[in-house]
């Protein structure tokens, strides 16, 4: 479980695929207080650590994950926003992420607000999923790629956030452009009460 808070940019050192898995070797500050199975989230996507090596450390995706997040776009380089397990004896600063990505959307629009920003998205719009609550709803929550954001101007399959400048300088948020694809996980509540609601 996390909170969507993210704690810095990873950068991705080195990709082994091994048949269908894929193997990212990633760089961070933390490293050296992960431990094997440790669950950390990399762009939205919860994954267990595999391997430490030096600075280093290993995380597997299999075919599933790859296909439906960004994390097969990625290249050696990249920056990946990463984020350790929720403590339960602390503040929930962000709001209750899974770390389970349900799909990825595309960045179509940036633009100024004097000193912050709007990013606009638009991912798959279908019927029968947003009836069961993988929808946006104005001022309700989203993560994308794993940051806990409030949803501004929501239509059947777009949606906007405001990004301070904190959050634009230390998230992958400022390497984000029109096109870029993104990682989305809907509000966990907003899924369990569109599913209550079916079985009144």
């Amino acid at each position: 479980m996390f909170s969507g808070i993210v704690e810095e940019c990873a950068v991705l050192v080195a990709i082994e695929k091994e048949q269908e898995n894929v193997h990212f070797t990633f760089k961070c500050s933390f490293v050296n207080e992960l431990k094997i199975d440790q669950s950390v989230s990399h762009n939205g996507v919860c994954l267990t650590v595999v391997k430490i090596e030096n600075d280093t450390y290993v995380v597997t995706a299999m075919k599933e994950t790859l296909e439906r997040s960004n994390l097969g776009l990625l290249k050696v380089g990249d920056e990946v926003n990463v984020e350790r397990s929720m403590m339960m004896n602390g503040r929930l600063d962000g709001h209750i992420v899974q770390g389970h990505v349900d799909q990825t959307a595309t960045c179509i629009a940036v633009d100024d607000a004097e000193g912050s920003y709007y990013f606009t998205f638009r991912y798959a719009f279908d019927a029968a999923m947003a009836k069961r609550g993988y929808i946006t709803v104005d001022k309700g929550s989203v993560t994308v790629n794993g940051v806990s954001l409030t949803v501004c101007n929501p239509t059947d399959d777009t949606f906007q956030v405001a990004i301070i400048p904190y959050t634009f300088e230390n998230t992958n948020f400022h390497a984000i452009q029109v096109g870029t694809v993104v990682n989305l996980e809907f509000d966990i509540i907003g899924k369990y009460i569109s599913r209550m609601i079916q079985y009144k």
